[in-house]
Formats: structure tokens, C-alpha cells, sequence
């Protein structure tokens, strides 16, 4: 089965102790996990925290890992969920929908500016939604996950992930779409 898929040969090999194949191992998946992480925390050194633990649990479980009841990247996911859950739930982050101002070092580039406030924006709707949906969202649309490997990783049917992000997408579109309290001020 290993023969099917690089992730499972390469686990296999991080099981069998091999160094190289650790770091390869890390090479591949550390960006997409981290990005998982920052996006669902919202807080880059509880994203390397999780990261790190995330890893730490594939070293433990690489020796007796079985392929065929989930892809290696599906388990992972789940793992980094899991662990962004407890963060959030630990922290009993209140959200809202003003973000932490951000400095831009681009001098003059006023694109750049609106670029990046759109994009505190997405993030700001995002983290405002349900949790469930905004974990569907940052899945397929953040992690390039398939719907039947989200699915799986959540642990639900493609017909509810589906629903999660119309559901999702129709609230994002909704909060995207609506004027913001400092646009408006100007404008009156």
C-alpha cells in the first residue's frame, strides 16, 4: 500500500527512526499545517506551538501507523484541529469584529494597504464564524483539503460539509458585503 502513497512510505521510514525522512516529512507539511494553525488561532506562536506538537505526535504514533482507515494528511488535519480546539477552548477567545491594527512597512503603496485591510477583513469573518463552519471553510478553501478528505476530517457526511460551507459562504458574503462602522462614519 505504501507504493500508492508518499506520505504512508515516508511515515513509514520516520517510524523506522530515519532522520532524513523526519526532515523530509517536515519539509512537506509544516507550511500547510502551520497556515491551519495561524488561520484558526490567529496568533503565529500558538500556530508553532501546535505545529510542534502536531509533529511531536507523528514521531510517537509513526512505528504503529496504519494506512487504510484515513490518508496520513487526513489524520494530521484532525490532529492540528484537535489541538486548535483546546487552545480555543483554554482561551475562551471572545470574538469580535474589530482586528488588531497592523503596521505596513510598504512606504506609500496604497494597494497594498487596501489589500491588507481586505484581508484582515476575511480574517475577521472568518474567526466571527460558527465553529464548525469556519473549520469547513479554512479546510477546503486555506488547506486545499477535497470535500470527501474535510469531510473526514471532521468527522461528518460531503452533505453536511457541503452545508457547513454554503451555510458559511452565505454569512461571509453577508459580512463582506455590509458597509463597516468606519466607512460609514465617513461617508454621512
Amino acid at each position: 500500500m505504501s507504493d500508492l502513497d508518499p506520505d504512508t512510505t515516508l511515515v513509514e521510514r520516520v517510524g523506522r527512526g530515519e532522520p532524513a525522512a523526519a526532515r523530509m516529512l517536515v519539509a512537506a507539511k509544516l507550511p500547510r499545517i502551520l497556515g491551519l494553525a495561524t488561520r484558526m488561532l490567529r496568533n503565529t506562536t500558538e500556530a508553532e506551538d501546535v505545529a510542534q506538537e502536531a509533529f511531536v505526535r507523528v514521531w510517537k504514533h509513526a512505528r504503529s501507523w496504519q494506512p487504510g482507515r484515513a490518508r496520513f494528511d487526513t489524520w494530521l488535519h484532525v490532529v492540528v484541529l484537535n489541538l486548535c480546539r483546546d487552545r480555543l477552548r483554554r482561551r475562551r477567545e471572545v470574538t469580535t469584529d474589530t482586528l488588531p491594527e497592523t503596521i505596513d512597512p510598504a512606504p506609500d503603496a496604497e494597494a497594498t494597504l487596501l489589500a491588507a485591510e481586505r484581508g484582515r477583513d476575511v480574517a475577521g469573518a472568518i474567526a466571527a464564524l460558527p465553529e464548525r463552519q469556519r473549520e469547513a471553510i479554512l479546510l477546503v478553501h486555506y488547506q486545499d483539503l477535497s470535500g470527501t478528505q474535510a469531510a473526514l476530517a471532521l468527522d461528518i457526511s460531503v452533505e453536511a460539509l457541503e452545508s457547513l460551507l454554503a451555510r458559511g459562504r452565505r454569512t461571509l458574503r453577508a459580512r463582506l458585503a455590509a458597509p463597516r462602522e468606519d466607512e460609514a462614519c465617513v461617508n454621512q
